[in-house]
């Protein structure tokens, strides 16, 4: 049962709203992780947000990836697509030709999925909890999650072959002075 104060948000979890933050409530598993709000992406209060471009070969086939796996809830269909990933954003776009904005400059995919140039980095608290869920949604990672002392890590691919790494710190918050989460 979802305590009182929250509100269903699709895909089997509910929202708890206390103090400017928000819990993800998965039904029948307790807490997954917390995140703060994500900031309006229209209109940013302070003026800004930080988010992440990703140039891909299908839109619809990544919106669904993103959203079917990882959770994220769309905000804007395609030309751009926009989703919220917890206190973040995630923006989609095509493959196309210079623009009048930035012109000579071609948008493309990753040509060879094994070179990286870029990554996604997702920090979760319980990383091996997030690891099969991800899985059971259809997520294909590398490698189980490795643990390197300072972090537990492990990657998947988008369909564009966009690496995403999902790390939870351990032997580096010791080195920081901090305690890990339970």
């Amino acid at each position: 049962m979802a305590p009182a104060d929250s509100e269903f948000w699709g895909a089997n979890r509910w929202v708890c709203r206390r103090r400017k933050r928000v819990r993800v409530l998965p039904i029948g598993r307790g807490e997954a992780w917390m995140a703060s709000e994500a900031p309006d992406y229209f209109q940013p209060e302070g003026g800004l947000v930080l988010t992440h471009l990703l140039i891909v070969r299908d839109v619809d086939r990544s919106r669904e990836f993103y959203r079917r796996v990882l959770g994220a809830t769309v905000v804007r269909e395609r030309q751009p697509a926009i989703l919220r990933f917890q206190n973040s954003y995630i923006v989609i776009n095509s493959e196309g030709g210079p623009t009048d904005d930035k012109p000579g400059v071609q948008a493309q995919a990753p040509p060879d999925p094994n070179t990286l140039s870029s990554a996604m980095n997702v920090r979760v608290t319980d990383v091996r909890e997030v690891y099969e869920q991800w899985r059971s949604r259809g997520g294909e990672f590398l490698t189980e999650p490795k643990d390197h002392g300072v972090e537990i890590r492990c990657y998947l691919r988008d369909p564009d072959g966009y690496l995403i790494e999902l790390g939870q710190g351990t032997g580096i918050l010791a080195e920081m002075g901090r305690a890990a989460s339970a």
